[in-house]
């Protein structure tokens, strides 16, 4: 089985004879949890659904991931409406301990999947709103934004369906490997910022943070399939139905650096 390139993903233990990883039977994965994950070598694996386990479906991971993609819009539609951008630090620092519970602990307990996509979804209202709330020309950036991430989200899907694209195993090397190469470029520029007002130009509004921008959203979306595939196997081999918890997990962190990136390259492009 290929790995995925989402750290949710990428970070489960192969499991005995193939399929998918036990979670939450007698113990045992954002920036620091994504490079952890990428040293990972194992296969995804989770074996089948065991006597009285119900077996994953489709539908149970659509409507999981509807639920925690719900949950995110209403909090973050909820924290832009109230003002309470204050609220954005605390509310990714949740989000990230959440995360890391779960791809470290490999756990599908919904509580932690739903705190993650509560926590973030207030987080990114925060800085859409503290945006939309620093000049007119932000304003309705934020309904753009989901509606791109949607849009993208919805178009890849059919992108995956229809076999436009196919997973194969060259396709996920070359897809990690862009995934590792702008994490870096994300790093150099963060630690060359300290020294140099705008550090390599990546996040500044110049044409080269334009064309970063279309490429972290560019390899975003393609990941997408990759997330895709691997919840088609999870089905395909019996996963059990709570599984579908932590494929929607996997989703979501893919949906929130989408929507970011999404919404800086609108930024760049109003600023104009």
């Amino acid at each position: 089985m290929r790995t995925s390139s989402n750290p949710a993903f990428r970070n489960l233990p192969a499991g005995q004879g193939g399929g998918y990883a036990t979670f939450d039977r007698q113990g045992g994965a954002m920036g620091g949890a994504a490079a952890y994950a990428d040293t990972q070598a194992a296969q995804a694996g989770y074996g089948k659904a065991g006597a009285g386990e119900r077996a994953l479906t489709m539908d149970d991971v659509v409507t999981k991931t509807a639920i925690t993609a719900g949950l995110a819009l209403v909090t973050g539609v909820l924290t832009v409406l109230s003002g309470a951008f204050w609220l954005t630090l605390p509310a990714f620092v949740v989000g990230l301990v959440a995360a890391l519970v779960v791809i470290f602990k490999q756990s599908s307990n919904p509580g932690l999947v739903l705190t993650y996509s509560a926590a973030m979804g207030v987080a990114l209202g925060g800085i859409t709103g503290a945006l939309e709330m620093s000049g007119t020309q932000f304003q309705g950036i934020g309904f753009q934004a989901v509606v791109g991430t949607a849009g993208v989200f919805v178009g890849m899907l059919v992108v995956y369906k229809t076999g436009a694209v196919r997973v194969t195993p060259k396709f996920t090397k070359w897809l990690m490997g862009a995934m590792f190469g702008v994490l870096v470029l994300m790093i150099v520029n963060l630690v060359v910022s300290f020294f140099t007002t705008g550090g390599l130009g990546l996040r500044d509004g110049s044409p080269l943070a334009y064309l970063f921008s279309i490429v972290c959203i560019g390899v975003a979306s393609f990941s997408l399939l990759l997330d895709f595939d691997m919840a088609d196997r999870a089905v395909r081999e019996g996963a059990p139905a709570k599984f579908g918890w932590y494929i929607a997990f996997g989703l979501m962190t893919t949906l929130v650096w989408l929507y970011i990136e999404i919404l800086r390259l609108l930024s760049y492009l109003r600023s104009d």
